[in-house]
């Protein structure tokens, strides 16, 4: 059995100045999406400068869709007894569905101000946004968010405030799912052009898969509980009409045509 580790979820502290590591890892995931799209810019026609913009239309997208989407599938309650709480996003609560449509509607905008095909655009978006997934996981991990359920396995560990019992870390395993595996698949698959739609579809299929997976080990929000049959959770719910939109779009895309770069000719 392991021990949880005491990390202080404040990263640095200056005054009444706070920054907390929850922040941090949206700002290394910005970043590297940043980065990591400025190397493939070209590929679509796009500029440097277009990344900036994309990332910033998309920032706004994943914080606003991110939280507003946490209050409506699983803060109603909270949000209602305290309607300032929607605003503190430092302390964590953020719904990767709620954020993902919001990164959609941002990606809607930005093709057709571009001219670019939607799914040419999102095809182009999906590899860099793993790294800020696995990101964030590893912050819900600093901020004791997201505990698994109880496990015999050498790796487990006591959850503050749950008791003694070692339980999975479950926010590990999404870093490690969510993060690193999809963004090496995705990265990989996406370094030469695909028909279009294809990538869409293996980040909307892989990412379902890897949640409905973690949340058998990962204990449901505590004010929610199961949803059906004792073991169905909110999450999985949330999920499972991702991976029927990304088999549908995987098998679209076998009519679509390698768009290298990305018009709506």
């Amino acid at each position: 059995m392991l021990n949880y580790p005491d990390i202080d979820p404040v990263a640095i502290s200056l005054g009444p100045f706070q920054v907390h590591w929850y922040g941090l890892m949206y700002v290394i995931g910005f970043v590297a999406a940043w980065w990591l799209g400025r190397r493939r810019a070209a590929r679509i026609g796009l500029t440097h400068d277009d990344i900036g913009d994309l990332l910033f239309y998309c920032a706004i997208g994943v914080v606003v869709g991110g939280r507003l989407g946490y209050a409506l599938f699983y803060g109603l309650g909270q949000w209602a007894g305290d309607p300032l709480w929607i605003f503190r996003v430092w302390d964590g609560g953020m719904s990767f569905h709620g954020g993902l449509a919001g990164v959609l509607l941002a990606s809607w905008w930005f093709a057709r101000k571009k001219g670019l095909a939607y799914f040419t655009l999102t095809d182009f978006v999906a590899p860099l946004v793993p790294i800020g997934l696995g990101a964030g996981r590893i912050g819900n991990f600093i901020n004791r968010e997201l505990p698994g359920r109880v496990t015999e396995l050498p790796w487990g560990m006591p959850f503050p405030g749950l008791g003694p019992e070692p339980r999975h870390p479950s926010a590990l395993y999404e870093a490690v799912l969510e993060g690193a595996v999809l963004f090496v698949v995705l990265w990989f698959v996406s370094a030469k052009p695909r028909a279009r739609g294809l990538v869409s579809g293996l980040f909307l299929t892989l990412y379902g898969v890897f949640r409905f997976a973690v949340e058998f080990v990962r204990l449901p929000d505590a004010h929610i509980g199961f949803i059906a049959f004792g073991w169905v959770t909110m999450g999985m719910l949330l999920t499972l009409p991702m991976i029927v939109a990304g088999l549908a779009l995987i098998a679209w895309s076998r009519s679509q045509p390698v768009d290298a770069k990305g018009s709506n000719t």
